[in-house]
């Protein structure tokens, strides 16, 4: 099909996704296929009343977390009306009959998020960022082979047969079956998308911002550079043309290399898809798809045009910033209504879409208007630039010992744009001097030496503020918090130990003794479990192991018995297992005494693994909260002692993905107990540098971030082990390719502070990457 460029207009709107729409799939003339972060895939159907519009006719339920690529089986014998697969970050990838809207399949193997599906044949293949190509055959895994060096981003099949991959590690590799026949070297950054340019070769999005056109004999023919940010999808149409979606809000339309058409969208666009007729699909992060059209008699009508030009106004009004504020953030004229306290008070307030400054007039008991706020103090062109931003001041910092100088960035202040005044709102040379020294991985001892030498090189000599510091990962030396425990109605205390391990390390033992004895009682009553049931000589002996747990303050000097130890795992191996979960606490707490931890090491190490058998039992369905509870908590606590760091780093893939539902568990202490084991992961694998775990707990923490209805402390910790891992870890890169971003984004956007300020502290470690 032969078509001449023409402007591309909105045709129409699909609404139904609660969250980023993340992949598109055009099935042939039947509908067009969307995946979400919201979980589901949505299928489309044309409206037959209006054959512009399109409605929602089948929701795909079966994805634990966000979906991402899709792949489109025709009609055949199998599937009568057609088919989809699916991939996401839950590792697996779903096979759905779109006759019944069920799924079919599940292909389970992927230990990290599945990034691409295609199919070749009746086979599909699929790419993952655990750097693995799979080919299923009839449901079965047939072959895989670690294809890349990094994360694969995207795979698709060539009109010739071969299978292509793109990859974190910059290169696209062609497929001859299990062996590399062509690589491609030429992008800086992460491929991220890859299409079939009909008759050609194959086009490539990627991080480094730019879309490439190659020979499949590896040759660059094209570049072509438009995008300001991370192109993450490209397709191609028989008329030449080429779409590509990007970070920068545009779907950006090609021909011969140039852009001819820039689409601008209310949010990042995931993905592009040219549908036959030429019109154009895209995937916003609003939760939107909408179609474009350059055929007159489907654009939309101009009510609806004159919406979406509202829409992008408002959005591009709430992220307008003025003077560094957000404009949204401003109070507006009302409060103005407020009386000034002081004879000079400065207030900024919203008009329209300015902020503009006022100062009271004691006298005159009134608010003056000063004038519109700007950026900057004086004419950017003049101000210093460090990657890529403007500051008012870039220091060179000489630290000694033999290190180089750093660059120093400060911004003092944010100024008016009025002549005659000098008015502007200070910044805080202690949140400078954090963040620099964060950046820069320098021991905070130099923090107020990097304060005082703001302060005396931009005339701030008299600047006072509270200085107390907040460690914007791990929110100090020592954090604490209470919790409810629904078990003994009792509360549980968190206490930080060195590098940012938490622990549960408080018990009601009365309530756990005294279920105990209720559920021994229990067993002794029945005649079928008697057996079962403790002596009374087994019972005075747990009741010993509660007295020395209780006496903490004599650890030092106190001990176990052998028989002890053998006894709480005897009880965890006979009980039922709805029996076992104040069994769990007394081991939870036997954990954190100097000698338990290493009685029961001995245990692990010298018997069958009871701990493993455990962490199976309570995690096997159908699960008990208490058991789930207790059960998570104990791992944690293995944490505060490091003989046992050898044993967690072995069992690290078992254990997280025992507890892998755990995040999405109704009940919020589980939760929170799961978002602080891997909290302690990320800690311990960071020491080990262990960049293969380090993955594995990024992907676990990422799908705690992302879970709207996760409770605050446990969705915080998440993000503290997201930042950890990105600013100590080996996984920075890999982060970025989870989209780390746009989930520090929502959280800086969270009412809740903590959430805010740790989500900002991500999204500044993913722009310096």
């Amino acid at each position: 099909m032969d078509i001449d460029f023409k402007e591309y207009q909105l045709s129409s709107e699909l609404r139904g996704h609660e969250d980023d729409v993340r992949g598109i799939c055009v099935c042939d003339n039947v509908g067009i296929a969307t995946s979400s972060r919201d979980r589901t895939v949505r299928f489309w159907s044309l409206d037959p009343s209006d054959k512009r519009k399109y409605h929602s006719s089948k929701i795909l339920l079966g994805h634990t977390s966000f979906v991402g690529p899709l792949a489109w089986i025709s009609p055949n014998a199998e599937f009568p009306e057609g088919g989809l697969v699916s991939g996401g970050m839950d590792t697996m990838v779903l096979v759905w009959d779109l006759r019944s809207g069920e799924k079919v399949q599940t292909l389970q193997g992927h230990k990290l998020q599945v990034t691409g599906v295609t199919l070749d044949n009746e086979d599909i293949v699929s790419s993952s960022v655990d750097s693995t190509l799979k080919r299923w055959r009839k449901g079965k895994l047939v072959e895989f082979w670690e294809a890349h060096n990094a994360p694969i981003q995207t795979v698709i099949r060539i009109p010739s047969g071969e299978i292509v991959s793109g990859s974190s590690d910059t290169t696209i590799k062609l497929w001859k079956g299990k062996k590399c026949a062509q690589t491609f070297v030429g992008h800086t950054d992460t491929v991220r998308g890859l299409s079939v340019m009909p008759g050609v070769g194959i086009i490539s999005a990627s991080h480094d911002c730019t879309i490439r056109l190659w020979a499949l004999t590896g040759q660059v023919l094209m570049e072509m550079v438009g995008h300001t940010a991370i192109v993450y999808s490209i397709d191609s149409h028989a008329s030449g043309l080429i779409v590509s979606g990007s970070e920068d809000r545009f779907a950006k339309i090609w021909k011969d290399g140039v852009c001819v058409q820039s689409l601008e969208h209310p949010g990042c666009v995931w993905d592009a898809k040219f549908l036959e007729n030429g019109d154009i699909v895209t995937a916003c992060s609003d939760g939107v798809t909408r179609i474009w059209t350059v055929h007159s008699d489907k654009v939309a009508d101009s009510l609806e045009l004159e919406a979406y030009a509202s829409e992008l106004s408002q959005y591009k009004l709430s992220r307008k910033k003025v003077g560094g504020l957000k404009l949204y953030d401003l109070p507006g004229l009302e409060a103005l209504q407020i009386p000034g306290t002081s004879a000079g008070q400065t207030k900024v307030v919203r008009e329209g879409d300015n902020g503009v400054a006022y100062s009271w007039d004691m006298k005159e008991q009134r608010w003056d208007k000063l004038g519109e706020v700007v950026d900057g103090p004086d004419d950017g062109m003049n101000r210093p630039i460090l990657d890529g931003i403007q500051y008012d001041y870039v220091f060179d910092v000489d630290i000694g010992d033999g290190e180089p100088t750093r660059k120093l960035p400060y911004n003092r202040s944010v100024n008016i744009n009025v002549p005659s005044v000098n008015f502007a709102e200070v910044y805080n040379p202690y949140d400078a001097a954090d963040k620099w020294l964060l950046k820069e991985n320098l021991p905070f001892s130099y923090r107020q030496q990097i304060v005082e030498f703001i302060l005396q090189n931009t005339g701030q000599k008299d600047f006072t503020l509270n200085t107390s510091f907040r460690d914007p990962y791990t929110g100090g030396e020592c954090i604490g918090f209470w919790l409810f425990d629904p078990f003994y109605t009792g509360k549980t205390y968190i206490q930080a130990y060195p590098k940012g391990m938490l622990i549960f390390d408080a018990a009601q033992f009365d309530g756990i003794l005294k279920k105990i004895m209720e559920f021994n009682n229990a067993l002794l009553s029945d005649l079928e479990k008697k057996n079962l049931s403790m002596s009374e000589l087994e019972t005075s002996r747990v009741a010993a192991v509660v007295k020395i747990l209780k006496d903490t303050s004599h650890y030092h000097c106190s001990s176990f018995a052998d028989v002890d130890i053998s006894l709480l795992l005897k009880l965890l191996k006979t009980w039922p297992p709805a029996m076992i979960f104040p069994v769990i606490d007394i081991l939870r707490m036997t954990i954190l005494h100097p000698d338990g931890a290493s009685l029961l090491l001995k245990h692990v190490e010298n018997q069958n693994d009871v701990l493993m058998e455990m962490i199976e039992k309570v995690s096997s369905n159908p699960t008990l909260p208490a058991n789930l509870l207790t059960g998570i908590r104990a791992v944690t606590n293995l944490f505060k002692n490091s003989s046992w760091y050898s044993w967690l780093q072995k069992h690290r893939s078992e254990i997280l993905d025992a507890f892998s539902s755990c995040y999405s568990s109704p009940n919020k202490n589980v939760q929170l107990s799961y978002s602080t084991l891997i909290l302690n992961y990320a800690v311990l694998l960071i020491e080990k540098k262990d960049e293969e775990g380090q993955s594995h707990v990024l992907s676990a923490a990422l799908e705690i971030a992302e879970e709207e209805s996760m409770e605050v402390d446990s969705k915080y910790r998440a993000l503290v082990a997201i930042g950890t891992l990105m600013l100590e870890g080996l996984v920075k890169k890999i982060a970025l390719d989870f989209d780390v971003g746009n989930i520090a984004r929502v959280a800086k956007a969270s009412k809740e502070t903590k959430i805010a300020e740790v989500g900002a502290d991500i999204e500044l470690l993913a722009k310096q990457s």
